[in-house]
């Protein structure tokens, strides 16, 4: 486990700067797939990610380079008001399986060829205590805290916390950066976490609590129904913010702070981001408020089968790449879209042109 200084709360950071994506090589881009040796148009969606791979790193020929993927982890307050079925403890416990290599992701990401590494963002359990540390996944320990407080009672962390989350997260990717990756997604670890991504959603899309709220980890009728209502308390007890570090210090995660800064330094790094489920959009929801063009950068991975999510995906006007009706969280769906990255970027350099080729091209 590795143990990284975040800046102390006298030291603020800046957050990331991303620049909108730069638009010079979309015709070149687009001739180029145009002239493949198929029908225009035939390849489908992922004709579009090769023009979107390509845009990101400003060339003709797109590559996967060392794709990582990011779990972050944290524990929430929020979860002392019966809004999960689930007792926090599960948090570090489902930690503890990452580091051992029992997780979906694991799998995953391993039949994807990815990287993967746990990040401790702010988990309540003790992670040196764990027996499993040798395991197959790498850790970084850089917690903000040990979980957040009860957003039901009082702001769940705060804005200096919020504001070290997000340099933490971007700190992370810009090291991933540095050791050549160009591909990136983020998954995330909480019990409770669907409850700030919900008010998060509620909040910043200006939506009621009930379209917002969905089951979690599979809640009944009773649970969803006291998961509404205590939702809609936290979110009446607040000052409603337009302001999205404020919003996000109301209700978030300390894993869906560092997530939001996870995603703002991937765009300012000009990384392809796979983005996975709810609570990976809601941290996206976030880092979009405070910088529009980080939506250049994302591949939405999924539509999961949580309700809120659904709608965020209307939000971005986004078009999903898969729908197998999860909900699990971690980044499995971004570690199973990321096939059809590498399939974007092989039919790029390996598809001959009708040139190359000698087929002939479609007549005029």
């Amino acid at each position: 486990m590795t143990n990284l200084d975040i800046p102390p709360d006298t030291l603020l950071p800046e957050l990331p700067v991303v620049a909108p994506l730069e638009r010079g090589l979309e015709a070149a881009l687009r001739e180029k797939i145009d002239h493949k040796t198929k029908p225009p148009g035939s390849l489908g969606r992922l004709e579009a990610l090769a023009l979107q791979l390509g845009l990101i790193q400003s060339s003709l020929t797109p590559v996967i380079a060392r794709p990582i993927l990011i779990v972050f982890a944290g524990d929430h307050g929020i979860v002392a008001e019966g809004v999960s079925p689930y007792p926090q403890a599960v948090t570090v416990q489902m930690v503890a399986n990452f580091i051992a290599g029992g997780a979906a992701i694991n799998a995953f990401s391993g039949v994807a060829g990815m990287a993967l590494e746990v990040v401790n963002a702010g988990v309540a359990g003790d992670l040196h205590a764990l027996p499993a540390l040798h395991g197959l996944a790498s850790v970084i320990d850089i917690p903000i805290g040990p979980g957040t407080r009860n957003f039901a009672d009082q702001p769940a962390m705060t804005r200096a916390q919020a504001l070290r989350a997000i340099a933490a997260g971007a700190t992370r990717v810009r090291h991933h950066a540095a050791l050549g990756s160009n591909v990136i997604g983020f998954g995330e670890m909480g019990i409770g976490n669907t409850s700030s991504a919900a008010c998060l959603m509620s909040r910043l899309c200006d939506l009621p609590i009930d379209a917002c709220v969905g089951r979690g980890t599979g809640l009944d009728d009773a649970g969803l129904a006291r998961k509404r209502a205590v939702l809609a308390g936290a979110l009446a007890r607040h000052p409603a913010s337009s302001d999205p570090v404020e919003v996000l210090a109301t209700f978030a995660g300390f894993e869906i702070a560092m997530m939001t800064g996870a995603f703002l330094g991937a765009a300012a790094q000009r990384m392809t981001i796979l983005v996975d489920g709810f609570i990976a959009s809601s941290a996206l929801l976030v880092a979009a408020r405070i910088a529009p063009a980080v939506l250049d950068y994302c591949v939405f991975a999924h539509e999961s089968d949580e309700s809120g999510h659904r709608q965020l995906l209307a939000h971005f006007k986004a078009q999903p790449l898969l729908s197998l009706g999860l909900r699990l969280g971690e980044g499995t769906g971004a570690a199973l879209a990321l096939p059809l990255l590498r399939a974007a970027s092989a039919f790029m350099e390996q598809m001959a042109s009708f040139d190359t080729a000698g087929v002939s091209g479609r007549e005029a």
